[in-house]
């Protein structure tokens, strides 16, 4: 659909007038749907002064009237190649906006209160404001290319972006229930982002379902990463990624093959879709419909520990999380929550190599049973990092479960049946590895158990995945290491493969990293409270880095200081130390000399 007007004689500028009015009625569409969505936001908390309701009340009016002609404007300038479908609704989107401004501003006459439900109440307009925004977004996110800023500092600022974002979100009065501190919103929405789980007020009753449902999305936004759930949706409308955004995207979703980058992004998507409706219908099968006023109630449950779950967050609409009374027994649901935070911290790659390993003997079954081909060599695509994720990742399971088993055997595991202690102990090994629920009373739990939790804490979950710490991989490879050095090997060798001494110098620069920001940590929280235990900072702390989420129960009595000290320990740990060098230090031009070498001692 397009009016062919001819503005000039020549029809070529003709044209180019035309794609010139189409690009600044996309920007204008762009930034207005931004300010409208602030305008929005503002006025649902932000003022209580009568004349300032009016004054934003008329403004985003006004903002939503602009907005619709601009959407129509563009959509009839627009290429007629575009898909059908896709016009039509932008245009029937158009015309809904401009009437609802038209009904408020009561241009048809006075209507009663039902017969403007739709518009006085806000919710489908404020609703859709909301959907363009996000479409906005999306395309807005496949221009962060033209920046020329590195991957790493895109990356770091998108976290940064996001949790100021929620914080403002969750200072929203409609978002608690008597009022929160700027710094508790701050930190909470910092703990949400980095899919920590640390809270410092209580998430049952210091948020409104709506406050919770923010939690949810920040969470679930920080699990995928902002540049990876922005990218999808800016996909999603525009049709395609252009070379440079495939580019661009590449290092966030550990995708080496440009050509596979969309289908990549889009099984990443489905996969998390898939895990999390199959976790929540499972979750509200087995929770009891007695725990909760209505369905309703029980099913907001189940999704909202389901994304918890799969993104690693630790995040719990109960006040004791999975150790509530009508809960903590409930072992069947805790096995889905504890196999869903597995799949969630396994990592995207893992998936993939897997997938495609799947899809290939698959397709030459099917081949094979239909139309009689050979049977053809499947190529190898579990690669080392891949291999090392899913055994390092099993060893620390089995070593978690048996110490969980052998030290808690007279302390949480005490009194429960056989069963109950089985899977205690299993939910016990998993949930340190980044995903912070408990089913047990943390303070409960015996100091060898605590300092295995320590380990396994620092340790976290494998790369490209929902969760956090050190990463499996880099555990292993630095064991690799030791143990070459140990037998005098020259190489580090696994799977039948070298691995190489970029990835080795990798691996102790985190290392490093990760002890000198937690010992810092330690330290700065010991100075801001010097009346808390070393132990429980120290665990305090570890979690904090490793974005778990556990706490033997002094987050809420930390003081502003530290409060601000384990939110920027948990913003580290999230988007990684490393990568922060990375972002803010001059690139080394290769060099052409070489130093005579000379040994240091070291032991």
């Amino acid at each position: 659909m397009r009016f062919n007007f001819q503005f000039f004689s020549n029809p070529d500028q003709n044209l180019q007038f035309i794609k010139r009015l189409v690009l600044i009625l996309g920007r204008t569409m762009r930034y207005l749907s931004f300010g409208t969505f602030a305008v929005l936001i503002y006025q649902m908390g932000y003022t209580t002064d009568p004349a300032k309701v009016l004054l934003t009340s008329r403004l985003f009016e006004v903002m939503v009237f602009l907005l619709g002609w601009v959407i129509l404007v563009k959509n009839l300038f627009s290429n007629p190649a575009q898909r059908y479908k896709k016009l039509v609704f932008e245009l029937l989107v158009a015309i809904f906006l401009i009437f609802s401004a038209l009904l408020r501003w009561k241009v048809f006459g006075d209507f009663s209160e039902d017969a403007l439900l739709f518009t006085r109440k806000y919710f489908i307009l404020n609703a859709l404001v909301f959907l363009i925004f996000v479409q906005e977004l999306g395309k807005f996110s496949l221009l962060v290319n033209r920046l020329k800023l590195s991957p790493s500092l895109v990356f770091i600022l998108s976290f940064s972006i996001l949790i100021f974002i929620g914080t403002a979100l969750l200072y929203l009065p409609l978002a608690t229930t008597s009022g929160i501190s700027l710094i508790d919103a701050f930190f909470t929405a910092t703990s949400a982002v980095c899919v920590t789980g640390l809270i410092v007020v209580d998430t049952s009753v210091a948020f409104t379902h709506f406050g919770q449902v923010i939690i949810m999305t920040l969470f679930q936004v920080g699990g995928l990463g902002i540049m990876t759930f922005t990218t999808f949706f800016g996909f999603f409308f525009k049709g395609s990624l252009s070379i440079e955004n495939s580019l661009f995207l590449r290092d966030y979703i550990n995708e080496n093959n440009v050509g596979e980058i969309t289908s990549t992004l889009i099984k990443i998507i489905i996969f998390t879709v898939l895990v999390e409706l199959v976790a929540a219908v499972l979750i509200f099968v087995w929770t009891e419909p007695a725990l909760f006023a209505n369905d309703s109630g029980r099913w907001f449950f189940a999704a909202f520990h389901a994304v918890s779950a799969f993104c690693n967050a630790g995040f719990s609409t109960l006040s004791s999380g999975l150790y509530e009374p009508g809960f903590r027994y409930l072992y069947h649901m805790h096995l889905v929550v504890a196999v869903t935070i597995i799949l969630g911290g396994i990592g995207f790659p893992v998936f993939i190599n897997y997938y495609n390993y799947a899809y290939r003997v698959l397709r030459g079954a099917v081949r094979s049973a239909i139309y009689g081909e050979k049977y053809r060599h499947t190529p190898r695509v579990s690669n080392i990092n891949t291999r090392l994720a899913l055994y390092t990742t099993g060893a620390l399971l089995l070593v978690g479960f048996v110490c969980y088993w052998y030290f808690e055997r007279n302390h949480t595991l005490s009194g429960l049946s056989p069963y109950g202690k089985l899977v205690t102990a299993f939910f016990g090994s998993v949930t340190p590895r980044t995903a912070g629920f408990n089913s047990v009373d943390m303070t409960a739990m015996s100091m060898p158990t605590i300092l295995i939790y320590l380990i396994l804490m620092w340790i976290g979950a494998s790369p490209g995945s929902t969760g956090g710490g050190l990463k499996t991989t880099t555990f292993a490879v630095a064991l690799l290491n030791t143990w070459s050095v140990a037998t005098g090997k020259m190489r580090v060798e696994v799977f039948g493969r070298q691995i190489t001494a970029e990835t080795l110098r990798k691996a102790f620069a985190v290392i490093a990293l990760s002890f000198l920001t937690i010992g810092m940590g330690v330290f700065l929280v010991t100075l801001f409270n010097p009346e808390l235990a070393l132990i429980d900072v120290a665990f305090e702390i570890f979690s904090a880095f490793s974005t778990v989420g556990l706490s033997l129960g002094i987050t809420s009595s930390l003081t502003t200081g530290s409060k601000l000290v384990v939110a920027v320990v948990m913003f580290l740990g999230r988007v990684g130390t490393l990568t922060i060098l990375v972002a803010i230090t001059r690139k080394t031009a290769e060099l052409r000399y070489k130093y005579p070498e000379e040994t240091v001692f070291i032991t």
